[in-house]
């Protein structure tokens, strides 16, 4: 790839990001009431490059003091939805909204009496329409020159992610001093644990 096609790739990621900035404001203050007002873990499902992004969200999450995990969409369906309490929160990605998967386990989350949060491309999707809360992260066209591999809406989907988990933790006070709590080790716990080091 040249640079000036790697420029055009960053460029068609950052268009994306700022037609984000225009779909997201009347929801998303609710969306963070409803992950502060949970009284268990906000359980994130994924599955492909939505499962890759549901990874770090779930991870965001619980470094900012939301406890969160993450459940395969394929896993979830052969079991693995018995890790899910009555007290959890759920947040399901898929950029179309159509997955079968996911359909499949949100009629599931409704019998056990979850909130479901989805985030999708596509406000018109099944699975926007079956949720309590839709974000929506659609993108004008993929940044890869074929305009197929998930890349501007891979980029949206994470960054929609970072924002909820930070927003949450601001909303909550979260302090420095809490953020130590959860981590001991690695670079980042020897900064926040010995100082003047």
């Amino acid at each position: 790839m040249s640079n000036k096609n790697a420029i055009n790739l960053i460029k068609a990621e950052i268009a994306s990001l700022n037609r984000m900035l225009e779909t997201i404001y009347e929801i998303f203050e609710n969306v963070i009431d409803m992950i502060n007002s949970c009284q268990g873990k906000i359980v994130i499902i994924g599955i492909g490059k939505s499962g890759h992004i549901g990874k770090k969200i779930a991870a965001t999450l619980a470094s900012l003091g939301t406890p969160a995990f993450f459940i395969h969409a394929s896993e979830a369906i052969h079991g693995d939805l018995g890790m899910i309490s009555s007290n959890d929160q759920c947040i399901i990605l898929s950029y179309s909204g159509e997955t079968d998967e996911l359909l499949i386990i949100v009629q599931s989350i409704r019998q056990f009496g979850n909130h479901i949060i989805a985030i999708t491309g596509n406000p018109e999707s099944t699975l926007a329409r079956e949720c309590d809360i839709h974000l929506d992260i659609r993108v004008r066209s993929e940044a890869d020159p074929l305009g197929l591999a998930p890349t501007s809406s891979s980029t949206a989907m994470l960054v929609l992610g970072d924002a909820l988990a930070v927003a949450a933790a601001q909303k909550k006070f979260f302090t420095e001093n809490d953020f130590k709590k959860a981590h001991p080790g690695g670079n980042l716990g020897k900064q926040l644990n010995n100082p003047d080091s």
